[in-house]
């Protein structure tokens, strides 16, 4: 990669992270007593939310109601499924080691 072309890279590297925080800034934050009633996932409900994690990105987008992430988890089981169902879907690291 050249000098100035690596230069480039960052800067809009630099660029797209404060935009994307200056964006984030923006959502509305809901209290965590109003979602953290129901049924709480665990490391299946996390192997299946990192499936389908691009379908409920897009569906957050338009509906309100949608999210990516479950609150009312269980804590590392649910974040552990939630990463392998996501690395699976997309094929983990084994696309960098071409």
């Amino acid at each position: 990669m050249k000098p100035g072309k690596t230069k480039k890279t960052i800067l809009y590297l630099v660029y797209f992270m404060i935009t994307m925080v200056i964006f984030s800034s923006c959502a509305p934050v809901t209290p965590i007593q109003e979602c953290a009633t129901g049924q709480t996932f665990g490391f299946f409900g996390g192997l299946w939310h990192g499936f389908i994690s691009p379908v409920s990105f897009i569906a957050s987008l338009i509906l309100d109601d949608v999210a990516i992430y479950a609150v009312n988890n269980n804590g590392g089981w649910y974040d552990f499924g939630f990463v392998l169902g996501a690395g699976i879907l997309f094929g983990g690291g084994s696309q960098a080691g071409r």
